[in-house]
């Protein structure tokens, strides 16, 4: 089954953590799904992934810039995996008939909504049901990260 990763956001947003964690999946090798919302918000990300830190370079790409199976990072607002990736991020309470399909899911949720905290419980219990091994991460008073239980 598919390890599915939520992390709770508390004290930074998305846009914080998101570049951070396709960083680490790309330095490890893997490739990633990041499954937005809406066409807007694969709009913001991509802005967001070519400008978030100066120095670093994100490659990434979208059915605007074509050719899924070039990109290491493929930002869709689609249940996709056109670029053959073993990890999913799931942002703005998005969810994926696919899940199985990945190694790894990453459940990106703000932890300051309670709509959006509501939503991630009923994600995290239809992942149980499924069978799906589940881990819980909230950001700590630091800023770094707390596994749960």
């Amino acid at each position: 089954m598919t390890e599915v990763a939520f992390y709770h956001l508390r004290r930074l947003p998305l846009e914080r953590v998101l570049p951070r964690l396709l960083e680490r999946t790309l330095g490890s090798g893997e490739r990633a799904v990041v499954l937005a919302g809406s066409p807007d918000r694969v709009g913001s990300l991509d802005s967001l992934l070519w400008t978030y830190d100066p120095a670093s370079w994100l490659p990434h790409g979208s059915a605007r810039d074509g050719h899924p199976g070039d990109q290491p990072v493929w930002l869709t607002g689609i249940d996709e995996n056109p670029n053959r990736a073993r990890f999913l991020f799931l942002v703005d309470g998005m969810t994926s008939a696919r899940l199985a399909d990945y190694a790894r899911c990453f459940d990106l949720f703000d932890g300051n909504d309670a709509a959006a905290v509501a939503a991630a419980r009923d994600r995290w219990k239809a992942c149980r049901a499924a069978g799906h091994d589940l881990t819980y991460w909230r950001q700590s008073e630091s800023g770094g990260w707390e596994r749960k239980s």
